[in-house]
């Protein structure tokens, strides 16, 4: 392939870009929250003088990519890919005077910091430079939920509101020891470096040793680390609807992580006014964008199964027609009845997307082909991501059948 062929078969997320010359050296990494747009843009000619990107895509002969599911991971990526490779045109990246970089020190409960030292302490470690000050916060502040570090200087004598909203151990007060605490800055240190795969695998072993020994409470506190490495990584920044959706794929045995629900309700007076509605959930918040609403046109009278499969089956018609993504999950507000009716234009469509409804009167969720309903705990993160979307369903139904029952009146 060319290089402009090459360009052109990028993808649109975000990731970190490799440049190399006819050696195969790297000679520059950049991040991009889009990468075919950012590495298109080096490619554009310009009719100022030589420039130093003019002498870089003289001597370009490859690119490679490494895609991410965030900006934030691209820019610790990136940085940890400098440090590597010592590419010759990141002359910004490798100067660490002008930029700020991750400080962790070398005391027995290391203080984690953004700084800009204008000379480097011997035994602190150093991640960066990062040109992104701001990002760079917003990664850290990201991972602290994750595994917990102290911030504060000098070290205190009693616990801060830190300690209270769950961002520090608080090893001033000697809630934490020197061993649990080191395990955490590991862990950040990991991530620094752009090892997530090693990550994972440390934490997974560490639970089935933990649930082997039957330290259960120890083995579920891992577990919620990978979850929330999981909202990490996948670019929500959200780590509680991670969690929810995590909950969710177990309880109902979904094939992927819901992160796309479409929620479908109806809602008429009589048979009057008939109208459906259809909300987007992205990453567990409403997608208004992509928020839909259907007069009914093919049922007369009181049919609430027929007026949930004729708005299902002109939503994925469509889909399919115009061959664009799927949702994750499909919520259909009602009971066993409504299901059925919305599961069987999916099949006539040979359209495969996950469904279910969920009852109001119990909350119950019913799947295709199982007779007996699920009943989630009231306290289940799963049926709050639930209870959510069919509610929102709901209000956006109701506000379009008043405005034109109001329209009708007038």
């Amino acid at each position: 392939m060319t290089i402009k062929e090459k360009i052109q078969a990028l993808p649109l997320t975000s990731g970190v870009y490799l440049m190399k010359n006819a050696a195969g050296k790297v000679i520059y990494v950049g991040k991009a929250i889009a990468l075919r747009k950012r590495v298109q843009s080096y490619f554009r000619k310009s009719q100022a003088p030589i420039s130093k990107t003019d002498l870089l895509v003289s001597e370009i002969r490859d690119i490679s990519v490494i895609e991410t599911a965030s900006e934030a991971e691209a820019l610790i990526l990136e940085a940890s890919l400098v440090k590597e490779y010592k590419p010759k045109y990141n002359i910004d990246l490798r100067d660490d005077k002008s930029y700020p970089l991750i400080e962790i020190s070398g005391d027995m409960f290391p203080r984690i910091s953004v700084e800009r030292p204008h000379k480097k302490k011997k035994d602190n470690k150093y991640y960066g430079p990062y040109v992104k000050v701001g990002l760079v916060r917003e990664a850290l502040s990201l991972i602290r939920k994750i595994f917990p570090f102290r911030t504060c200087d000098p070290f205190p004598q009693k616990e801060c509101l830190d300690y209270h909203i769950g961002l520090c151990d608080a090893p001033c007060i000697k809630h934490i020891n020197k061993k649990d605490y080191a395990k955490n800055v590991r862990n950040v240190c990991l991530i620094l470096e752009g090892r997530k795969d090693s990550l994972y695998r440390k934490l997974r072993k560490e639970m089935e040793t933990c649930t082997q020994k039957q330290r259960f409470e120890e083995a579920a506190k891992v577990r919620d680390q990978l979850q929330a490495l999981g909202a990490l990584y996948s670019g929500t920044k959200d780590i509680n609807y991670y969690k929810e959706a995590e909950q969710l794929q177990r309880a109902l045995g979904l094939p992927r992580l819901p992160e796309r629900v479409e929620t479908f309700d109806i809602s008429n007076t009589m048979g009057q006014q008939a109208v459906g509605s259809m909300v987007s959930f992205l990453h567990g918040k409403p997608d208004k964008n992509n928020y839909r609403r259907f007069r009914i046109k093919e049922v007369e009278g009181i049919d609430d199964f027929k007026m949930i499969a004729e708005i299902v089956r002109r939503r994925y018609r469509r889909l399919k027609k115009e061959g664009r993504t799927y949702p994750d999950l499909i919520v259909i507000d009602g009971g066993k009845g409504q299901l059925s009716a919305a599961f069987r234009e999916l099949r006539l469509l040979d359209v495969e997307i996950p469904i279910i409804s969920l009852a109001k009167r119990e909350e119950e969720v019913y799947l295709p082909q199982k007779r007996s309903s699920i009943k989630l705990s009231s306290h289940s993160l799963g049926l709050k991501l639930l209870q959510r979307t069919r509610d929102e369903a709901h209000r956006f139904a109701i506000t379009y059948h008043r405005k034109l029952r109001w329209k009708n009146t007038i």
